[in-house]
Parts: C-alpha cells; structure tokens; sequence
C-alpha cells in the first residue's frame, strides 16, 4: 500500500505541489488587500452585467439641477422656496419626504415657515453629516460635520447622510447605522430611517426582517482590513433605466407632475446639479477601460432606499459572502484543478515525429485552450452565483490558477532544460538545436554519411572493478566519463552512447564539418593529456589509476534516429563501426591508433609508428597509425614509456595467450631480459605476432610472492634487443594487479641500482 502511495505522490507531484503553493500565495496576497482593487473591479462588472431591472416606483427623486439653479433668486435656495417645495410634496401624501439638502443655518426669507412646515411634517427626515466612526479617507467630507436642521435635530427627524468610499472612490457601501460617539451611540442612517417610515406607513414588519441583513465584516468578499464601524452592508445597486422617478424642483413649484406621482412613495429630495460637486462613483459608473459617469448623492441615498424596501418587501436577500474558510477551499479547488490539467497534458504532442518546437507549440496551445475554457467555466459560475446573491472568490481563483499553471509550466520547462543540459553534457549546442529544432532533427530513419568514428575503452577495468567495491567502481567511471564527454563536447562530437567504460562517439554527424577528422584526432590526443587529471582525482579518493585507448576510423556509415516511435536513440551502424572498435581493442593504455583513411584526412596529424594488422571480420590486411600529437591544435602526448633495465636476476614467467578474449589452455614460459614498469623483454620459444595479448601467470622464483598474481600483456611491435639468438618480443603491460607492481618495482629498483 506504502508503495502504491509513493507511487500516486510521485505521478502527481506536480499537481500536489503547484496548486496547494498557488492558492497559499494568493490567500496571503488577499489577506493583505494586494487583491482587493481587482475583486471590487470584478464586482463592479458583475453588477453592470447583471439583466436591467424594472424601475422601482416606489421611490421619486426631486433633483435640484442646473435649470433649476438658475431660476432660483439666490442660491443656496431661500427658506421660503424650500418651505413651498416640501408644502407641493407634502400635499401629495408621501409615505417619507427624506431631505438630502444638509443645512444648518437660516436662509432668509422665509425661515419661519420652513419651521413650520418641519414641525408640521412628521414623516420628514432633514439630513447632516457626522465625523464620527468612519475611518479618514473613506468618509465623504473626511472629518468635516454639518449638522442638521436644528428643529428636526429637536424633532429627533434627522438622521446622517454619511456615505462611505472604498479607497478608490467608489461608494460600494451603504450604511444600517453610523456609531456618533466614544460609548458606541448610534443613530440609524438617512436612508433607513426613510424605509422605515414607509413601512410604517404600509404596516409591513421590517426589524426582525432587517436585523437578517448581513452585516458588513472587515474581510468581507473581496474587501481586506476595511473600516467596518456603525453597521454597513454591501450596496446592491437596482440595475434600470432609470432607477427611479426623477423630476426637477422647478417640475414640482410649477406643478407640472402628475398630481399622485407621490402618494405612499419615498420621496428624496436633493442636488443634482453638477456644479455643486455633490456627485459620486458608483460600480454601475465603472468600466474595464475606466470611470463613465457619476451619480448624485441622492441617487446613491435612492438606491439604499430602495435596497431596504426590496429586501423586506419583495425578499431580495442583497448580496451575501461565504466564509473566509469556505472561499480559501474554494481558491485552492481552482489552483488544484489549473494545475491537473496543466499537468496531464504535459506529455501532449510527446509521441510521434514531431520537432521540439512544435511539441512545444501543441503543449502551449492545449494548454491555452485549456486554462481558458477552466477560466470561462470559473468566470460563468461566479457570475451565476452572483444573479442568484452571492458574491464569491473570483479574481483569487482565476489568478490561482493561472499561477498554478503557469507554475507547472515552469516546472516542465525547468525539466527541458534540466534534460537539454543534460542531453548538451554528451552533445555540442549545435547538435542539440540540430536534433531537437530541425524537422529532420527527430525523425526516425538514417542516412549514409562519411563520418569519424571515435571508440575509446579503460584498459584492464575489467580486473579492477572485480577488486573494488560497486560504489568505488561508479565514482571512477562516473570521472572518467565525464572528463571525457566534456572533451568529446568540446570539439564537437556526437556521444553515441556509454558502454559499460567505453565511449562510442561520432564526428561529422548529425552536423557535417569540414575537418571532422581532424577534430576527432585533437580530441582524441585531449582526451589522452585529461587521463592526467582524472587519475589525480581518482588517486585522491584512495583508488588505483586507469588508463585508456582510443581507437578512430573514417568511412560511410549509416547515422540517424533507430527505434520506434515510442522510443528511439540516435546512432550509428555499419562495419565501419566494427572495424574502429577492433583499432581500439589494438590499443594499450596512453595510446590512439587510427586507420588509415583517417590518417590520410589529416594533415596535420603526427605518428610515432604504424603496423599492418588484420581484424576479424576485414578480407585485406589494413595499416593502423600510432598518433603521438596533432601540430594544428599544439597537441602533443608525453612520452610514458620508462628505460627498460637489464635484471641481473634469472626471471622466469609463465603466460597463456587470449585468444579472441579467450584464455588458451597452453601454459609457455618466457625468461625476462630487461624490465620497466610499464613493459618488459622477454625470451620465448613461442612466436607470439604483435599485439598478441597474453596473461602473465604468477611468477616463480624465491623471491617472488606467493599470491596469484597474473596480469595481462599487449605484445607490440617495437625493437628487442639481441640475446644470443634467442627470439625476443617485448610486451607492454595492460593491467597490472597491486601485488604484481609491488614485485615489478622492486625488481625494477634492483636494476636501477645495478645500474647506477
């Protein structure tokens, strides 16, 4: 059960990731209110999308506007124009009169009527201003106060007509209750106190009903750390055209309306005039491209009116929120679901012979297609709440999932590049835009092609690793290869792939230049001058030295993409590679020997020797070249061969000859002559042709150690000095086991002091 765990984590860590640390990102950034400009916005569209609504008749505005300005002896308008103003109102029996005309001093003439008519008006409602309990910056006026009429203050007819700004300007906001003082007073709000009067007016119930309101909280919605003192709620604009009656002052004094327009309505009477700057931002005046229009107060006073009168009498529940806890679910459900789909179509275009680029091109495109339709499906559910009151996450949602997907998509991108890092590890940066951008670059097949084949191998690892431990094995081969590759990359070989200790490289594919050849020799003398620093490396973590040969060819081979669709490598095939892997196994360590096609391609190539030798599986003898520099490049091999030292000791060693890696059963003895650390002259009556490979059985003498001891020889061609006739060959030692290089040194320092 464990492992089908760790099995289902592993499948779908991305996902489990991605979408927990997108929606943890977005839920601090709300938290903090770096959101909440953006969520007022999608509230602002949301309430502009929603269906026209029929006007509510039940509310009349009398706007004073310019004309009527203009027509007034003085303004701000006498006492008596106001006294005569209400009289026409009044007499229409309204339900409330509301007086959005804040004034707290006479305004002579006809100041003693208008307090007539005050008194004689109980369902008037005069207007003022408190400075108390709404933040600085989100009251209209700031802290400025204007009292009300002091005969409706008398009255107790008064009531604030504060209205509160979100940060940006806009009246989003209506207010149940305004606090007036340090004790935690409050006094119901202008437009409460009109609705009330108007239920009164209907007998219909409203405190219980009211008190249901939901109330306005700090973090309400979308709102983060606001000013939630008195008692607010979120204003549910009426969306019509109009919203409600409005006439003019001048409309009434002249009489001209419709003499029951008023009767059991709400009537607010207030400045519409622009001039007078009593005008205000509303979500129905904003836009995606900016502000259109703006509203009067009294309008804005209008529509918490009516937002009262729906609420109690038609059972319009206002605009509601869930729980903090609910809406962080709800932000994490869409960071989730953008991440599963970004992450199950990550493979999406992978199969087939598509190029790089256009795998990426389908990703992109599914995955555009994708986390639209997830946004339009996020966008009509929030939208659809909200017809039906509720005013849910949708800005943190939609932002959560983009950073999730885009989170996912960093992640697979971080893992191309991850892999083309890791593929450019074995490949120049050529090679790699060759086969992962060009249409060709990934399609399956091959193609005949002149190239230098490159096969390079550590000499007698097989016998060292059998004495070393596994793990000591992979952290040699793990510096080799990679001192290698780097090299190989360098000069701008293609690794066709890591066998075992060996490295199999191509050069002249799938990019073909114009001195391939000689490349691949520069390199390979490189890669012979680096074994320096890897044996340094390897020598520093307690492990014997290596050595390694290279062997190169030339010819027509076959490269290209071998395999399926679902799983293909780039390589090579052809005898050409055959006939470089037996150059190779001619090698011993420190050497690179190369066929002659290769030779004659590069000219500035310098040998030490040649021999004719005859691989298994070629009809003719070939000739092999022995590279000791390359002059173009100021490449040059050190010499590693030691002095070899006659021995004044009789040695004799017995070997048996490897044939086709094979060891023969014919044991033959040999006497040694003269002795280095690397090589030694040896008599034997057995003829032996160069680059015989042969295994050194354990010595015999006194002197010599009793352990199995037997290491491994390469016979080469090189001259012998003479003894009495007798057939001499010398052999250069492949793999010499610690106990065998204890007796070679020893015997070797003999001779030097007999020397000396």
């Amino acid at each position: 059960m464990w492992s089908s765990l760790k099995g289902w984590l592993w499948e779908w860590r991305g996902v489990l990731v991605a979408g927990p640390s997108a929606a943890t990102i977005i839920i601090l950034l709300r938290l903090i209110g770096a959101l909440q400009p953006l969520e007022w916005g999608a509230l602002d569209q949301f309430l502009r999308w929603r269906p026209t609504e029929s006007t509510d008749d039940r509310i009349v505005v009398v706007g004073i506007d310019e004309t009527d300005i203009n027509r007034l002896e003085q303004w701000p308008a006498s006492d008596r124009e106001l006294a005569k103003l209400l009289e026409l109102v009044r007499a229409q029996e309204p339900a409330a009169i509301g007086l959005d005309v804040v004034r707290d001093r006479p305004m002579q003439p006809g100041h003693d009527r208008l307090i007539e008519v005050f008194k004689s008006t109980p369902n008037l409602v005069g207007g003022g201003k408190t400075s108390y309990g709404v933040a600085p910056g989100e009251a209209i006026l700031g802290n400025e106060a204007i009292a009300p009429p002091p005969v409706l203050a008398e009255l107790e007819q008064a009531a604030p007509v504060n209205l509160v700004q979100d940060s940006d300007g806009t009246v989003r906001r209506g207010l149940v209750a305004i606090q007036v003082n340090d004790q935690g007073d409050s006094e119901v709000s202008f437009s409460l106190y009109l609705a009330a009067l108007y239920f009164e007016a209907n007998q219909i119930p409203y405190v219980d009903t009211l008190d249901a309101i939901m109330p306005f909280s700090s973090n309400f919605g979308g709102y983060a750390v606001a000013d939630n003192s008195g008692k607010q709620f979120l204003l549910d604009y009426r969306r019509s055209d109009p919203s409600f009656t409005i006439v003019s002052m001048f409309d009434v004094l002249d009489q001209k309306i419709d003499p029951e327009l008023m009767r059991n309505r709400v009537v607010l009477i207030g400045v519409t005039a622009a001039s007078e700057k009593d005008y205000f931002i509303t979500p129905l005046d904003r836009s995606i491209w900016g502000d259109f229009g703006e509203t009067s107060g009294v309008e804005i006073h209008a529509h918490m009116v009516s937002y009262f009168l729906s609420y109690v009498a038609d059972g319009r529940m206002g605009i509601r929120v869930w729980s903090e806890p609910i809406e962080w679910l709800w932000i994490l459900g869409w960071a989730i679901a953008g991440s599963i789909i970004s992450w199950k179509w990550r493979h999406a275009g992978g199969k087939g012979k598509e190029t790089q680029s256009r795998v990426n091109f389908i990703y992109l495109f599914i995955q555009t297609i994708s986390t639209l339709g997830l946004v339009g499906l996020l966008i009509g559910l929030s939208y659809g709440a909200f017809l039906a009151g509720w005013w849910i996450p949708v800005v943190p949602p939609l932002i959560a999932t983009t950073v999730s997907v885009a989170l996912i998509v960093g992640y697979i991108a971080q893992s191309a590049a991850e892999i083309r890092t890791q593929f450019g590890r074995y490949l120049s940066d050529d090679v790699v835009a060759s086969l992962l951008e060009t249409p060709e670059g990934l399609k399956l097949g091959g193609q005949r092609r002149e190239v230098t084949v490159m096969m390079c191998d550590l000499r007698g690892f097989s016998s060292i690793s059998e004495r070393l431990d596994p793990e000591q094995v992979v952290q040699i081969l793990n510096i080799f290869l990679g001192t290698m590759a780097e090299v190989i990359v360098k000069y701008r070989g293609t690794i066709d792939e890591f066998i075992g200790d060996a490295i199999l490289a191509i050069f002249g594919a799938p990019i073909l230049g114009e001195n391939d050849a000689e490349r691949a020799v520069a390199c390979a003398v490189e890669m012979q001058l680096k074994m320096t620093e890897v044996n340094q490396r390897i020598t520093a973590l307690g492990l014997p030295k290596i050595e390694m040969g290279i062997g190169l060819n030339t010819g027509v081979v076959v490269v290209g993409n071998i395999g399926s669709t679902t799983r293909a490598k780039y390589g090579i095939v052809g005898s050409n590679v055959n006939l470089t892997a037996r150059i190779e196994s001619y090698t011993v360590g420190g050497q690179i020997l190369i066929s002659e096609p290769t030779y004659k391609a590069v000219d500035s190539c310098e040998i030490s020797g040649s021999l004719q030798v005859e691989p298994k599986g070629v009809t003719e003898p070939i000739t092999i070249y022995d590279v000791s520099g390359v002059s173009k490049y100021d490449l040059q091999l050190a010499g590693s061969e030691f002095e070899l030292l006659p021995i004044a000791k009789d040695v004799i060693v017995e070997y048996k000859v490897l044939q086709d890696k094979h060891l023969g059963n014919d044991v033959f003895e040999g006497r040694v002559m003269r002795l280095s650390p690397n090589g030694a002259e040896i008599i034997t009556d057995e003829e032996l042709t160069p680059m015989t490979n042969i295994r050194l059985l354990p010595p015999l003498g006194v002197d010599q150690p009793q352990a199995d001891t037997g290491f491994y020889a390469k016979v080469l061609d090189r001259p012998t000095e003479p003894h009495n006739g007798d057939r001499t060959i010398y052999i250069h030692f492949t793999t010499i086991p610690p106990e065998a290089e204890v007796w070679l040194l020893n015997l070797y320092d003999e001779a030097q002091k007999v020397k000396a």
